[in-house]
C-alpha cells in the first residue's frame, strides 16, 4: 500500500480527492474555453450538424490536443499515487469530472447544450465519435463512481484482485460503448445530420461494465490487504 494512504487515513484521501476534483474542474474550463473559441470561428450562428470540416492542419492540431489531454490526465494520476489500481482510479475520476464540467461551462457561456439529448461530436481518435450529451455524461458518472469506490475501499484496507478476465471484460464493455459512438460518428464523414443513437448498444456496454465491476467488488470485499 502507499505509505501516505494507510487504512483509515480518510483525511488524506479526502484532501487528495478534493484536488483531483479541482484539477478536473479547472481543466474542464480550459477545454470549454477552447471549444468556445472554435465555435465562434466555425459556427458563428451556433453549433449544429452537419459538422463543418476543418482544414487538415487544424484537424491534426485538434486530434493532438485531445491526445495531450489524455496524457495530462495520466500524468496527474502518475504523480498522485504509486500503485497501478489507484492511478487507474484517479484517471477515471479526473476524466469524469473534466467531462461533466466541460458541458457545464459550455451551458453557462453558450447556453448549450439545449438538453441532455442534444447531439455533440465527442472525440476524433481514431474516427469521429458522436452522440447525445447524455451518453458521455452517463459514462463519466460511472467512471467517477467506480474510481471513488476503489480509492475509498483500498483506503479502508481492502485489496482488490482484479484478474485478467476482469480487465478483458471491462475492455470489451468499453469497446461496445465506443462502437456506439462511432456508429453515430459516420455522420461527420458523410456530412449528414444524426437521426438516431444506438442506445441499446451503448447501454449494453455501460451496464455490462458496471455489472462486472460490482461482481468483482463483492468477490474481493472480504480480502484485506496487509497492514
Amino acid at each position: 500500500m502507499d505509505n501516505s494512504m494507510r487504512p483509515n487515513s480518510f483525511k488524506t484521501l479526502k484532501h487528495t480527492l478534493s484536488w483531483l476534483y479541482v484539477w478536473g474542474i479547472a481543466f474542464g474550463y480550459i477545454e470549454a474555453a477552447i471549444v468556445i473559441y472554435l465555435r465562434k470561428i466555425y459556427y458563428p450562428d451556433g453549433f449544429r450538424f452537419p459538422i463543418v470540416l476543418a482544414d487538415i492542419d487544424i484537424a491534426a492540431v485538434e486530434m493532438l490536443r485531445e491526445l495531450m489531454t489524455l496524457i495530462l490526465i495520466l500524468a496527474v494520476a502518475e504523480l498522485t499515487f504509486r500503485t497501478f489500481l489507484k492511478k487507474f482510479a484517479a484517471c477515471m475520476i479526473i476524466f469524469g469530472i473534466w467531462d461533466i464540467f466541460y458541458y457545464l461551462f459550455l451551458k453557462i457561456y453558450l447556453d448549450w447544450p439545449e438538453s441532455f439529448f442534444t447531439w455533440d461530436i465527442l472525440f476524433l481518435i481514431p474516427l469521429p465519435w458522436v452522440g447525445p450529451v447524455l451518453a458521455p455524461i452517463l459514462v463519466s458518472l460511472a467512471l467517477i463512481y467506480a474510481g471513488i469506490v476503489i480509492l475509498v475501499d483500498m483506503n479502508r484496507g481492502y485489496k482488490f484482485q482484479f484478474d485478467k478476465r476482469f480487465w478483458i471484460m471491462e475492455i470489451i464493455a468499453g469497446i461496445i460503448i465506443i462502437i456506439s459512438f462511432m456508429i453515430s460518428g459516420t455522420v461527420v464523414i458523410n456530412q449528414t445530420i444524426p437521426a438516431s443513437f444506438p442506445w441499446i448498444i451503448f447501454l449494453v456496454g455501460l451496464f455490462f461494465g458496471l455489472v462486472v465491476f460490482h461482481y468483482c467488488l463483492v468477490k474481493d470485499s472480504n480480502v484485506l490487504s496487509d497492514p
